[in-house]
């Protein structure tokens, strides 16, 4: 699969294992208790999954207790406002209209600017799509720096 915003090949992503995984020690409540436990002291659902791997050798979290890490969180906390890809692709942009603001001829970042903003254009437009985030929502970078300073 190409890489849409450079000129290079890209990789194709990487796979699940397919062969029989050793059942894990740890039960599903204890694993749910770990994620949550994680989540309250500030590490992104995305840490939290590769903490889970390398430290407690749990493979899968969907796999060991049927419901995937934002599934748990979302049970807990309730639905959070952005999901976190977009939530950080957001955050990304603000920084760049900051640097942008102190550098004004800086062509190469105003470029990735551009790349970045239709990133996010294309999750939110997915998102609106499941419904995870409302129909009318449009990515306004006004917003978008005052929610993510």
């Amino acid at each position: 699969m190409a890489k849409l915003h450079t000129k290079k090949k890209g990789k194709s992503g990487s796979r699940k294992f397919k062969g029989g995984s050793t059942p894990s020690e740890i039960s599903k409540d204890e694993i749910e208790k770990l994620v949550i436990e994680l989540y309250r002291s500030g590490t992104a659902p995305s840490v939290i999954g590769h903490i889970l791997r390398d430290q407690h050798a749990i493979g899968s979290v969907k796999g060991a207790t049927g419901k995937s890490v934002v599934q748990i969180i979302q049970g807990v906390s309730g639905k959070t406002e952005f999901p976190e890809n977009l939530a950080n692709l957001m955050k990304k942009a603000v920084r760049v209209r900051a640097h942008l603001d102190k550098n004004k001829s800086d062509l190469h970042t105003r470029v990735k600017l551009q790349s970045i903003e239709s990133k996010i254009r294309r999750l939110g437009k997915y998102y609106t799509k499941k419904g995870v985030l409302s129909s009318g929502w449009k990515y306004d970078p006004v917003k978008a720096a005052i929610q993510f300073k």
